[in-house]
């Protein structure tokens, strides 16, 4: 368990690192696609964001727990185990979430493919660190 663990706040930190510069990149390269966040559902009254910022630290655990479970199913190289869990990850989890997430918000398709490729590149970053450390 503590194997877990620590991969799991490693994973975690490199996480925050990529979700905040990948923020800041793509609000630069990609402003309309955050327009659609100026919507009253997005709004808050800032009581809740540590939760947001942790984030990162709670999918890596769940990550971390998940390889260390499974990783005798993902062959290849470390490279190669961690896309196919990253792609695992995304088939099992994110695709049925964004789907209800879609049908039951009044949000729009790119907001919600922009999530699921952020999850999908967090699952494969993860998943390759974990093989790297967890092999």
């Amino acid at each position: 368990m503590k194997r877990v663990v620590l991969n799991g706040l490693l994973v975690g930190i490199i996480l925050f690192i990529m979700s905040y510069g990948g923020l800041f990149l793509s609000i630069r390269f990609f402003p309309e696609l955050f327009l659609d966040y100026n919507n009253p559902l997005f709004n808050s009254d800032g009581s809740r964001d540590v939760l947001f910022y942790l984030h990162a630290f709670i999918i890596s655990l769940a990550l971390s727990w998940f390889w260390d479970r499974f990783k005798g199913l993902f062959g290849g190289n470390f490279v190669l185990r961690g896309i196919e869990f990253g792609f695992v990850y995304g088939l099992v989890a994110l695709l049925p979430v964004m789907w209800i997430t879609f049908s039951a918000m009044d949000i729009t398709v790119v907001m919600v493919a922009s999530w699921f490729i952020y999850g999908l590149l967090q699952a494969t970053v993860a998943g390759i660190v974990l093989a790297k450390t967890n092999p």
